[in-house]
């Protein structure tokens, strides 16, 4: 996710449903080594992003 990208006014939103175990992840806390609690998170959190604005090519 290198390339520019297009905000209309910067005061957008994105809404991302997250279980309470992937909030938590995403401030640091850590599950015995399972990584992919955090990961589903940020994957969420960036097709969310992805879906809410616009990516120059």
């Amino acid at each position: 996710m290198n390339s520019p990208t297009v905000f209309a006014d910067n005061k957008g939103s994105i809404d991302v449903q997250l279980t309470p175990d992937e909030a938590l992840a995403l401030t640091g806390v850590e599950f015995n080594g399972n990584h992919k609690i955090k990961t589903e998170a940020q994957r969420k959190i960036r097709n969310a992003f992805e879906k809410t604005f616009e990516f120059d090519k």
